[in-house]
């Protein structure tokens, strides 16, 4: 049977809903329910899932691991918006704004220890695969995070390095989601990897989208505050390739903003915006997450299942990167 990722999405609900914190202490458990409980759009649990029912329909044996990684996502998004010092969330003040910085590390923590716990309700003979790529992938994610960091201040970052910096960041939480929902339905190790590469493209497609939302989208549909990234020298694809594509005058005005210490915010956001207009970045963007998507389905494809049953999957990413489906 192939589920709809209504229903999907409906079942993952539950059962998060149903891991409610309210014990003592509540300053250390009301804020991962008010982060769990908005819902976000259960992007990584949902492709762990869909990837499981390519094989087989017991969905309810992946629930846990499903949760399990909803759990480190967010856990990761606490502490992502504490060093952006990010002041919106999914249309919602973020946590340390709530409450205050100690709790979103201290909150953001535990979550990352349930994380783990949730992911280990598993057989051993599932686990000895599962947990490691599990922790791989944590860690490389804060190896991006730190890079991510780091270029804040670089003045030579290459866009091939950017790329590698989202692929950690971003891009193996997808993969691993992808990889873990296909071990735990006994997929080949072909099929496994594959559709954990199929997983990093989508990812760098989907995080090169979500640069461009940063510049042209709107808080209600980004779901955050608009120039973020501009207001912080964040090295996007869009910034690194505004510099190598600008003119002489064109660098110097972005280096400008960039070194800039005591600046308006709006100010900042509007100039930078405006070169990407002159130099039609937003259309070289698209280019690229064409690309990434492209390769992403051309590995899907390989997937040795019958193509009926990748239809919802084929067709929910393609909801995610905005696409007609």
């Amino acid at each position: 049977m192939i589920f709809k990722v209504s229903y999907l999405t409906e079942k993952v609900n539950e059962y998060i809903n149903s891991l409610a914190y309210n014990h003592a202490p509540n300053e250390l458990y009301n804020p991962i329910d008010y982060v769990l409980e908005v819902g976000g759009k259960r992007v990584r649990p949902l492709l762990m899932l869909l990837a499981y029912n390519l094989y087989k329909d017991d969905i309810e044996s992946v629930l846990p691991q499903a949760a399990a990684i909803e759990m480190y996502h967010n856990h990761t998004l606490l502490h992502d918006d504490l060093m952006d010092n990010s002041d919106m969330r999914r249309n919602r003040p973020t946590v340390h704004k709530v409450w205050d910085e100690n709790t979103a590390i201290l909150s953001g923590d535990t979550m990352l220890i349930l994380a783990y716990k949730y992911m280990c309700e598993c057989d051993k003979d599932f686990l000895d695969r599962i947990l490691p790529l599990f922790t791989i992938t944590a860690i490389e994610i804060c190896e991006g995070q730190q890079w991510d960091i780091q270029f804040e201040t670089m003045e030579d970052v290459t866009i091939d390095q950017y790329i590698e910096m989202i692929r950690l960041k971003t891009a193996v939480l997808l993969a691993a989601s992808l990889k873990i929902g296909a071990i735990k339905a006994g997929a080949s190790d072909e099929d496994a990897d594959s559709l954990y590469q199929f997983g990093i493209n989508l990812g760098l497609a989907f995080q090169l989208q979500d640069d461009y939302l940063d510049v042209y989208g709107t808080p209600e549909t980004f779901g955050k505050s608009i120039g973020n990234d501009i207001i912080s020298n964040k090295k996007t694809f869009m910034l690194l390739s505004a510099y190598n594509n600008g003119s002489e005058q064109q660098k110097a005005e972005i280096l400008r903003w960039v070194k800039m210490d005591n600046f308006d915010p709006q100010d900042k956001i509007k100039a930078i915006t405006a070169i990407y207009n002159e130099l039609n970045i937003d259309k070289l963007c698209f280019e690229k997450i064409d690309n990434y998507f492209e390769k992403g389905l051309v590995l899907l494809d390989s997937i040795g299942v019958e193509e009926s049953k990748k239809s919802e999957l084929k067709d929910f990413v393609k909801r995610m990167m905005r696409r007609n489906v």
